[in-house]
């Protein structure tokens, strides 16, 4: 079984102030950099970076990203949902059965919660998401049988969230490795 990882990062960041996909930590490490090493280190073989927003110079910061490949959302500015499509539009050219979900800002996800996510993804008809003390979060693999309808149910600023929970993800916990938290502000 082969998984994907995509990287949700086409946004303007407005409430964080520029397109987080140009985030750093305190150390000037990308954010970008912690998620694809997350992403790949916990299991993945291949990522998609997904950028929108000031495309041109997202484009450079993901080529100097080893391991990650850039996929533009033209419509990102119609919300999130532009991105989850442009991503899993992407994966459905490779041959993976599964991917594995997670936003831009959420650097400090340790590769760990990607493995756990995954063990629990048991092929294509697979849907699982960490939670973090009972709280849905990220990431979120989702098999190559979902992928179509994953992408017609997803609207506007809205994820997979809906599509998840109607169809019974599997709740994996993982508070027990870290947070879950995003960062949406400086």
């Amino acid at each position: 079984m082969t998984a994907c990882g995509i990287v949700l990062a086409a946004g303007a960041g407005t409430r964080y102030g520029q397109p987080k996909v140009f985030a750093r930590d305190a150390v000037g490490t990308p954010w970008l950099v912690s998620v694809v090493a997350a992403l790949r280190d916990g299991g993945c073989d291949e990522v998609l970076v997904v950028i929108g927003a000031e495309a041109v110079r997202a484009q450079r910061l993901v080529a100097t990203v080893d391991g990650a490949r850039p996929v533009v959302a033209t419509d990102w500015d119609t919300g999130l949902s532009a991105s989850v499509r442009a991503g899993l539009a992407a994966v459905a050219a490779t041959d993976a059965d599964l991917a594995v979900i997670a936003p831009v800002d959420v650097p400090g996800m340790p590769a760990s919660v990607v493995a756990r996510v995954l063990q629990a993804a048991v092929g294509p008809g697979s849907l699982a998401r960490a939670t973090y003390d009972g709280r849905p979060g990220h990431p979120v693999a989702i098999g190559r049988e979902h992928w179509a309808p994953v992408s017609a149910s997803v609207h506007g600023d809205s994820g997979a969230n809906r599509y998840l929970s109607t169809h019974a993800a599997v709740a994996v916990e993982c508070a027990d490795l870290w947070d879950g938290a995003d960062l949406d502000t400086r």
